[in-house]
């Protein structure tokens, strides 16, 4: 009895270290937490609404994020991954996937039923929402999906084309999760949470960028090839040119500063101290040392989560 109980706890505890290892919490925390945190926190400090009812629906939006994105999308990034053999020959520091098909703690048939099925179980939940005229859960559950599916899935794969990946899948999900609290709670979108979101979906697609270098040479080893924007712009302009998507999508976050005027000093400063540090890093790193640009992307993450915390406490 004693050992039938110590393996079912050993079991307990596998599927848990394999679940964690699929949410990748830093890569959740830092984009679209970073984004659900940067909306909620000006409802907690310059709204009259219950803390309570506000807790919740953070919470409940949290638990969206990490479902949609730490289970959904890594499980369908995985398994195509996977297929292709990117992450085989990644460097796998902070890239290369969740690596638990690598390390053969779940096969890759196992992960492509995950994400299968729990699409179309969000797919059916989304209609059941809009049947009883939820239709902004609604929308914002079909948005999460679309972005998961197309970025991965044949035949749009869009994360293995450049730019495309980025904006119809990445971009759009930061952006309506962003906007998500505020919307479902004042029922409108007023121009705070669409400045806060979109500067954060942009500061997101600039680490991401960073993200996507050491695993170029693999990348373009898949099959077919995962044409990212940091491949493309190596094959086009050369190595030193892979840094270029991040910094074009660090411009345009600074260059929000304008859009966020005088109104909103505080949080414009902000922005800019975290552009400055991420953009120096960026043209600092040797994008042929794998472990540098993953240190510096690390340093990205935090700069992420504060320009979000900023952009929240300054409205």
């Amino acid at each position: 009895m004693k050992e039938r109980v110590t393996a079912m706890d050993q079991r307990i505890l596998s599927s848990f270290r394999i679940g964690w290892l699929l949410l990748r919490a830093v890569a959740v925390l830092s984009s679209s937490v970073a984004t659900i945190v940067s909306t909620m926190l000006p409802l907690f400090l310059y709204y009259t609404i219950s803390n309570g009812y506000l807790l919740f629906m953070f919470l409940f939006l949290t638990f969206s994020a990490f479902l949609i994105h730490g289970v959904l999308t890594h499980a369908l990034n995985d398994y195509t991954d996977f297929q292709s053999g990117t992450d085989q020959h990644s460097p796998a520091i902070l890239s290369g996937g969740s690596r638990i098909v690598q390390n053969e703690l779940v096969p890759p048939k196992t992960l492509w039923l995950v994400g299968k099925w729990l699409a179309i179980i969000l797919i059916l939940l989304a209609l059941l929402l809009a049947l009883f005229s939820y239709y902004r859960l609604s929308i914002l559950l079909v948005i999460g999906v679309w972005a998961a599916a197309s970025y991965s899935l044949p035949p749009l794969r869009l994360s293995y084309r450049p730019f495309l990946g980025e904006w119809l899948s990445l971009f759009i999900s930061i952006l309506f999760l962003g906007f998500a609290g505020p919307w479902l709670i004042l029922g409108e979108i007023p121009l705070w949470a669409w400045q806060n979101a979109v500067i954060n979906a942009l500061f997101c697609l600039a680490w991401v960028m960073v993200h996507h270098i050491p695993d170029l040479e693999a990348d373009k080893k898949a099959v077919p090839q995962k044409r990212t924007s940091v491949v493309w712009f190596a094959e086009k302009f050369g190595l030193y040119y892979a840094r270029i998507p991040a910094l074009l999508y660090l411009f345009a976050s600074g260059i929000s500063i304008f859009w966020l005027g005088s109104d909103r000093i505080g949080a414009a400063l902000v922005l800019l101290v975290t552009v400055s540090i991420a953009a120096f890093l960026v043209l600092k790193m040797n994008v042929e040392n794998h472990h540098q640009v993953s240190y510096f992307e690390k340093i990205m993450l935090l700069l992420a989560m504060i320009t979000a915390t900023g952009l929240g406490l300054f409205i």
